[in-house]
């Protein structure tokens, strides 16, 4: 994936779904606490984006909210690279989750996870980010396996994507 790849095929479906909230992202950008950028083969979005970086707010996560602005998310941040699993009890609305290695790169999408199911979601071997949005959102913007995420967090000397 190229830094200058077109963004014609994430904005459409943007466009499509009325997410205003989004925009291209140039690729020289500032890296900023509170949003992610995301890259893949469409383009580039923009997710602003609250941090869960401790073990109680990994455990609470985005449970007890009722609604998630559309260009909204959480980053859950892991100390080093790990097995991790994910359920979604007491989260009142449909996630997607997007698993991260400690480069950046998304390993594994699960889309539309229930709202209350106690079955676990696993996000694989060596994560070390997860992304949660909106139930749908990332197969409408065709965020897949591969694509690279962009924070300040991802300090990895191997960031697919570093901040500069």
């Amino acid at each position: 994936m190229g830094s200058g790849g077109s963004a014609s095929g994430w904005l459409t479906g943007l466009a499509a779904v009325g997410l205003a909230a989004f925009g291209a992202v140039q690729a020289n950008a500032a890296c900023a606490p509170e949003t992610l950028d995301l890259r893949g083969p469409g383009g580039t979005v923009r997710f602003h984006v609250e941090i869960a970086d401790t073990l109680a707010e990994r455990n609470r996560g985005l449970m007890f909210r009722e609604s998630l602005p559309s260009a909204g998310g959480m980053l859950f941040v892991y100390d080093q690279p790990q097995d991790v699993a994910f359920w979604m009890k007491n989260t009142l609305i449909p996630l997607d989750m997007i698993f991260a290695d400690a480069a950046g790169r998304v390993q594994r999408v699960h889309a539309n996870a229930v709202p209350g199911d106690l079955t676990a979601i696993p996000g694989g071997a060596s994560i070390q980010f997860v992304l949660e949005i909106n139930g749908g959102m990332a197969k409408r913007l065709g965020i897949t396996e591969g694509a690279e995420m962009r924070h300040p967090a991802i300090v990895s000397e191997k960031a697919a994507w570093p901040c500069e």
